[in-house]
């Protein structure tokens, strides 16, 4: 276990169910609302500017290779509040499918490119890690339809719009996505079940199967959360340590490599639907978290710096 004293900072609030933190260069952090369907810029004195408004519901979000923002868009929620929390409680009204946006932080300039793989359209894409090939992965969690529940996947994309396919399938509940430090494996968090998976990959897109009967993608399972909880999005650090928002026990779960628990990271104030951390500032030894249910942008020192991403 990690000894370290954090100190937490509330870097802004007010926003409509934050995830997908990307911290920039210029210390500024990019989040996805997705209650409000728009991307917005925190700055560091935590005022927030509007970045782009790509309807729908953008979820995860990340920097690619040309410098924009690829946004995986899971088509809109409807949101209710209870116990002084907002969360999605079904599928939005106007919903037509999910999507892969790609926005000009420049100009706002939102562009679909994909909404589907192989005819079958993608429901509710969730989260996005680009590879230093300058492909993406992305998952797609899927929505629930009253009693019926989307069965999701795990995807491979390039960004300029011209090949997408389908790398792992079924999973139930895909959430968070990640890349191990040398690249060579890949990491999702399936949220319902609350385990994380991972999977050896031979190349770009490409997963290496290992034949373990039923287990999604042939994956194994690095690592299960003890008691009732749920997982949504994962962060890297430069240690290769998966760091998972670990839901209703609001908290940060610090997974190693080879699957044992190294830190449990709970939040300042509670609240089951912490979403997101990202590194950023000089060293990437500060953390940015998102507190969806209660529209909070944290900040916080970490014991150790996070993964460079590939762009």
């Amino acid at each position: 276990m990690t000894e370290f004293e954090r100190e937490w900072e509330v870097l802004t609030e007010g926003l409509r169910a934050p995830e997908g933190p990307v911290a920039m260069p210029d210390g500024s952090v990019i989040v996805v609302e997705i209650q409000a369907g728009e991307i917005t810029r925190v700055l560091p004195d935590g005022t927030k500017e509007t970045v782009a408004r790509c309807g729908g519901g953008p979820n995860g979000a990340a920097v690619g290779p040309d410098g924009a923002l690829y946004v995986c868009n899971n088509g809109g929620y409807l949101w209710g509040e209870a116990h002084g929390l907002t969360f999605p409680i079904g599928v939005a009204e106007d919903y037509t499918s999910g999507s892969i946006q790609r926005i000009d932080l420049g100009t706002g300039e939102v562009t679909t490119l994909y909404t589907e793989c192989d005819g079958l359209p993608l429901n509710a894409p969730n989260d996005i890690v680009f590879d230093a090939a300058g492909g993406f992965w992305f998952t797609d969690l899927g929505h629930n339809r009253g009693r019926v529940h989307d069965v999701g996947a795990v995807y491979y994309a390039q960004p300029d719009g011209s090949a997408i396919t389908q790398a792992v399938f079924p999973i139930d509940d895909p959430n968070g996505i990640g890349l191990s430090p040398d690249g060579a494996r890949l990491y999702v968090a399936d949220s319902v079940s609350a385990r994380v998976w991972a999977w050896d990959l031979e190349g770009p897109g490409v997963i290496r199967q290992t034949g373990i009967p039923f287990a999604p993608g042939g994956g194994v399972m690095l690592y299960g959360v003890p008691g009732y909880a749920a997982l949504d999005s994962l962060a890297v650090d430069g240690d290769g340590n998966v760091c998972v928002a670990t839901l209703i026990q609001s908290a940060i779960s610090v997974i190693t490599p080879d699957g044992a628990l190294d830190e449990f990271v709970s939040l300042p104030k509670f609240d089951p639907a912490v979403t997101n951390i990202c590194f950023g500032g000089p060293d990437l030894r500060t953390a940015y978290i998102t507190s969806s249910g209660l529209g909070l942008l944290y900040k916080t020192d970490w014991p150790r710096p996070g993964l460079p991403l590939a762009y």
